[in-house]
């Protein structure tokens, strides 16, 4: 599932302190796993870094970063796109007033949102650790939300797609989980609802297919207490493990009667 949203409010008109800086998120809001590659850097316009630190294009002559050039070129560079703008040191030592928080908060968001997205929970912790204001935080994350770049219900779904077929978690751990990360109970409640218990079940299947033969060798008893603690760990209710375990020991030849009756 995939939300995508009108960007051109951000990136059209005439550009002024700070502006752009919604315009410069990486993409509409992607659900799927990975949606956006952590390894390509959002701010590369096709420029090859040299280690001197010059950017040099094809045809360029000048080698030299200390030249009269690279010293031109460093002082139109202006401040990096990462930081924000002048560093605070920077900025005292001009004498100029601190950065706005809400152009602070707008780019520590982006900047976290790039390569992952994030709940709004997440990211308030995050200013709230940086000391963002309240009402520059409340602000900005208001923003994000009304424009796709934080959507809750969309990362909640994203999540359990993504941890039941990759981890074989259950139900009940995905919503532990997703509550760690300050979802909404609601929006727990429909996410999780996209797995049923006969979904629950062939997964469970399958984790104790893979685990079966490393028992092989311990006793019966030891063989329920491994493969059953095993699903209790991803999440799965003491009854579906210990029946799912059973049925699998049987296949295999056990003698499961009275097995499991006193729990695990």
């Amino acid at each position: 599932m995939t939300r995508r949203t009108d960007w051109a409010e951000y990136t059209s008109g005439p550009a002024g302190p700070g502006d752009g800086a919604y315009g410069a998120a990486a993409a509409p809001y992607e659900t799927g796993p990975r949606a956006v590659d952590p390894s390509v850097d959002p701010a590369d316009d096709g420029e090859v870094c040299r280690g001197d630190g010059e950017a040099r294009h094809g045809g360029g002559r000048g080698r030299g970063g200390g030249g009269p050039r690279g010293r031109r070129r460093r002082e139109r560079a202006g401040p990096s796109a990462e930081d924000g703008g002048v560093t605070s040191s920077s900025r005292a030592e001009k004498g100029e007033p601190p950065r706005d928080p809400v152009e602070q908060a707008r780019a520590i968001c982006l900047r976290l949102l790039t390569g992952t997205p994030r709940t709004r929970r997440q990211l308030a912790d995050a200013l709230r650790k940086r000391e963002i204001p309240d009402e520059a935080a409340e602000e900005v994350l208001s923003r994000f939300e009304e424009v796709g770049l934080i959507n809750d219900g969309a990362f909640a779904e994203a999540w359990v797609e993504s941890r039941h077929h990759g981890r074989g978690l259950a139900r009940r751990a995905l919503a532990r989980e997703l509550r760690t990360k300050g979802v909404d109970a609601t929006l727990i409640d429909a996410a999780v609802s996209q797995l049923d218990t006969g979904q629950e079940e062939e997964t469970a299947r399958e984790l104790v297919a893979r685990k079966l033969r490393a028992t092989r060798g311990l006793d019966r008893d030891k063989r329920l207490r491994r493969l059953a603690g095993m699903l209790a760990r991803k999440g799965y209710p003491e009854g579906l493990a210990l029946r799912v375990v059973r049925q699998a020991l049987e296949e295999e030849g056990e003698d499961t009667e009275g097995l499991g009756d006193e729990g695990f």
